[in-house]
């Protein structure tokens, strides 16, 4: 079993919305094999608390034009590691601290990633010859 359509679709919505926020290190792991509850976990970083809230909010703005909501929220009030769990797919917005302290991509490592069909960020000697 692969994560079904419907999350991969999810997982691509969600990470562009955080590319437009700036999030970094986006990464999304095909679970569906490992975990029975979810198909993707989507991982991405912060620099800072109140852009990890604006992930989030972009996230969730974006997945409400499509009708989906989470199930549940966690972590909003500290604003370091906000999960959001839309039952086929697992959202963790994480500050770049948290993410190199807990490092999810790596207990993961064995799943399978997901093509996220994201333009490649400009390389810094590109923005500097604009």
């Amino acid at each position: 079993m692969t994560a079904a359509p419907r999350a991969i679709e999810w997982a691509r919505l969600a990470a562009a919305a955080a590319a437009d926020k700036l999030a970094t290190d986006i990464v999304a792991m095909d679970v569906s094999q490992t975990i029975g509850i979810t198909d993707i976990f989507l991982v991405c970083s912060a620099s800072n608390d109140r852009q990890v809230r604006a992930i989030v909010d972009a996230i969730e703005a974006k997945l409400d034009e499509i009708d989906v909501d989470p199930l549940r929220r966690e972590g909003e009030q500290e604003g370091r590691w906000v999960l959001l769990d839309y039952g086929d797919i697992v959202v963790h917005v994480q500050h770049a601290e948290e993410r190199e302290f807990y490092q999810l991509p790596r207990l993961w490592r064995d799943c399978p990633n997901i093509d996220l069909d994201l333009p490649e960020p400009p390389s810094d000697t590109a923005a500097a010859s604009v």
